[in-house]
Formats: C-alpha cells, sequence, structure tokens
C-alpha cells in the first residue's frame, strides 16, 4: 500500500471505534493558537484528521475546512461523529496548489517514513498559498521506529525535523517542546513546529 506503512494503517483501520470515542475530548492544544494567526473564513487543510475532533473544531469557527484522512474508517467516524465532510486522502495523494491558507497536519506526519518525508513537505508547500501557514506535532526520537503498539514513527529530533523543513522550502516561525505521550503510554517529548511558505 503506497505511503501508509501497513502495521499502521490496520491499527487505525480496526482502532477507529476507540478513537470514536476518545474525539470526545476537546480538541488539540495548539489548535486554537494556530486558528488565530488566520484570517476569518480562511481555508484550512487538515491531513490526518482521525475521528474528527480538530475538524468540528476548525468548523465551528468558521474556517473553510478540507479534512483528510487516509485510514477509511477514521474518515467514516469523523462524518458519523462530527459531520465534517472528512474524505479519503494520504499525504501523498495532496496533489493542489496554492489552495490553502493553512494546513493542520497534528500527530500525524510523524507516521510518515523518514525517506518519504521530504516529498509530502514539498506537496504541502505547494498546496499552500504564498505566506500559507503549517503546523505539525511529531513525537521527538533519534531515529524511525515503532512503538508499543506496532505503529512505524519517523522519530526525529528538533534539529533533523528543523533542517527538514527548511530544506523543502519552508520559514521557521515556532516551535514548542514539551512533554507528552502518545496512544501506548509511552512518556516521550513532542515537538510542534509552526511554519510559514515564503
Amino acid at each position: 500500500m503506497t505511503g501508509i506503512d501497513q502495521a499502521t494503517y490496520d491499527f487505525y483501520q480496526s482502532g477507529a471505534p476507540f478513537f470514536s470515542l476518545s474525539s470526545a475530548v476537546s480538541h488539540s492544544r495548539f489548535l486554537d493558537e494556530f486558528l488565530d494567526l488566520l484570517k476569518p473564513g480562511a481555508r484550512v487543510l487538515e491531513l490526518g484528521c482521525g475521528a474528527g475532533r480538530d475538524a468540528a473544531r476548525i468548523k465551528e469557527r468558521g474556517f473553510q475546512l478540507d479534512a483528510t484522512d487516509g485510514i477509511p474508517a477514521m474518515v467514516a467516524k469523523a462524518n458519523e461523529r462530527h459531520d465534517v465532510g472528512a474524505r479519503l486522502m494520504r499525504f501523498d495523494e495532496l496533489s493542489l496548489t496554492a489552495n490553502y491558507d493553512a494546513v493542520w497536519a497534528h500527530a500525524c506526519l510523524l507516521h510518515c517514513a523518514r525517506a518519504e518525508l521530504p516529498g509530502v513537505l514539498g506537496r504541502i508547500k505547494d498546496a499552500l498559498v504564498p505566506a500559507g501557514l503549517h503546523l505539525a506535532s511529531f513525537k521527538l526520537g533519534d531515529g524511525e521506529g515503532r512503538d508499543l503498539l506496532g505503529r512505524l514513527h519517523n522519530f526525529p529530533s528538533a534539529d533533523w525535523l528543523r533542517n527538514a523543513y527548511t530544506e523543502a522550502g519552508f520559514e521557521l516561525v515556532d516551535e514548542t517542546i514539551y512533554a507528552g505521550k502518545g496512544s501506548d503510554g509511552t512518556p516521550r517529548d513532542w515537538i510542534a513546529l509552526t511554519v510559514r511558505k515564503p
């Protein structure tokens, strides 16, 4: 399956009911701060919308939303739970040019293989209008691997990630490194990186 690690795909496809329940919690911690940077009615692409909690907040705040996920069961749950018009799209299928004012990618690009990430970042950059903003969050680490649930993670260092975005042609705007944990319960430092297309 091009663009999605099979074990990661299987985890989310079979786990969609759990994630639909967990989506009852509030939206991601950096979302409102990110949306505050945008003009009213801005066009926002969400990558990896999961069960739709962030998509629902983006829509609630009046932005033009294009919610996407590469897992069919997640797309179905996002629409069933929040009616956000989510559609099926893998990261490597993004092909629009200068179509969005912002791209929100919370805790999803961390599943993109390191070798594929530069190409995906290029697609995100192409999809943004000039001065468009992008936020993504990653679990930090020292090399690609799998978590205790078998999901592929790219586990970048902060320097590696900054360099990847800079080489993709983005300008770094802001970053926050914070303590957190994923679904497997492992404590780990995370980074939320905000960048701009020149």
